[in-house]
């Protein structure tokens, strides 16, 4: 399959256009059924040839091209019409039957609070060009109403999420009008897959009220179906946890497919190269150093344990707290002693085979260096953070 991609420089083209290249070059494994021989790109540099040549060769049709701010408001209908006038042309001059994706807006919906816009004027003329094209060439036409897009876009341009993102990230003031108001958000990747669903033939279809749908053999308004309703107050807040987080340490809760994940994947894509690297207290002494990576809120924190030639560190227990301990450099020996009945276990540990070896409540425990030269080095993890007010955590040797 040949897929042609207009606009394919913007936001959606070029996500869309590094995925599609994945599958093509089979570096995307999860899309067995789907076969891409090549990506043709079309976008402002490309010339008329080039579309010419695309329209002829090409059996699948992704256009995202549009305008969204322009100077003129009459730039609207000329960049979300005209453009769309001149690449159907092109296909029936090549007699194609390709499918056609278009990427329109919810501001194309006559019963919307931007019905009367030009920018909602110039999509909804574009919807119906396109299902006027599906009628008369037999083409399948796919329409996408999407809502509001989150994913790397120029600030201040388009995108409230982008801005604030951006703002946040390199130290910039912004504006928050109304907290409360909420956005329909979809995410760039969630956006992507959609694509690679509709080439799959498994699209979602979708009605709209008032609007006389085409038959779906020809054209049909589709959806993606995971989207996220959030505040602009719960963004800002955040994006304020995001940034504290390298002096916090503490990661915000972020389960799979949540809005919370996605928003610092792309919070992450404004940091400036020099945020890229940020320094860790080490806790130094003469026995080694001890250091906290990350904080989670609900699973605890992960430390680095340095320990010297020689050295035992621990000589503690916990009454509920518990750890694991990696060692991932050197050859140590782990010591545990349940305080209530006597019973030791012994654990030699080494970074040439590296375990896990479980710190258990009401178990008190030692790890020492066995080399006379070389620095153990253990990953710790542990089950909460540490809370000097209530620190669970009691002397007595091994």
């Amino acid at each position: 399959m040949k897929v042609l991609v207009t606009g394919a420089k913007g936001m959606v083209g070029t996500a869309l256009c590094n995925a599609l290249r994945n599958v093509r070059d089979g570096k995307d494994r999860t899309r067995h059924d789907l076969r891409i021989e090549e990506v043709f790109e079309y976008d402002l540099g490309s010339t008329p040839e080039d579309l010419k040549r695309y329209c002829r060769e090409c059996d699948f049709v992704f256009n995202l091209a549009g305008v969204n701010r322009p100077e003129d408001p009459a730039e609207f209908m000329e960049g979300n019409f005209g453009f769309a006038s001149e690449l159907l042309g092109e296909l029936k001059a090549a007699d194609s039957k390709a499918p056609i994706m278009l990427s329109s807006s919810i501001q194309a919906t006559l019963s919307g609070r931007f019905g009367d816009s030009d920018y909602g004027k110039s999509k909804k003329a574009g919807e119906e060009l396109f299902f006027d094209y599906a009628k008369e060439a037999g083409a399948k036409v796919a329409v996408y109403r999407f809502p509001n897009l989150m994913g790397h876009s120029r600030p201040n341009y388009n995108s409230a999420v982008s801005t604030f993102c951006w703002a946040t990230a390199n130290d910039q003031p912004y504006t928050v009008n109304d907290p409360s108001v909420e956005l329909e958000l979809l995410y760039i990747d969630d956006l992507v897959q959609g694509m690679l669903d509709l080439l799959e033939g498994k699209e979602q279809h979708c009605e709209y009220e008032g609007i006389k749908v085409v038959p779906a053999e020809t054209g049909c308004f589709c959806y993606v179906p995971t989207t996220h309703k959030v505040t602009l107050g719960r963004i800002v807040e955040l994006l304020r946890e995001f940034k504290a987080s390298p002096e916090t340490l503490m990661m915000p809760s972020m389960p799979e497919g949540s809005f919370e994940k996605k928003l610092y994947s792309l919070y992450l894509t404004y940091l400036p190269t020099d945020k890229f690297k940020y320094p860790l207290r080490m806790n130094v002494d003469s026995r080694g150093s001890f250091t906290e990576l990350v904080h989670t809120q609900d699973c605890g924190q992960v430390s680095i344990n340095i320990t010297k030639p020689g050295i035992t560190k621990g000589q503690h227990w916990h009454s509920s707290k518990w750890e694991l301990f990696i060692v991932v450099k050197g050859h140590g020996l782990i010591r545990e002693r349940n305080i209530n009945t006597g019973e030791i276990v012994e654990f030699e540990v080494s970074g040439d085979q590296i375990e896990a070896v479980r710190m258990i409540p009401s178990w008190t425990h030692s790890i020492t260096n066995l080399s006379d030269t070389e620095d153990l080095v253990t990953v710790m993890t542990c089950n909460e953070v540490f809370d000097p007010s209530h620190p669970d955590t009691y002397y007595e040797a091994v």
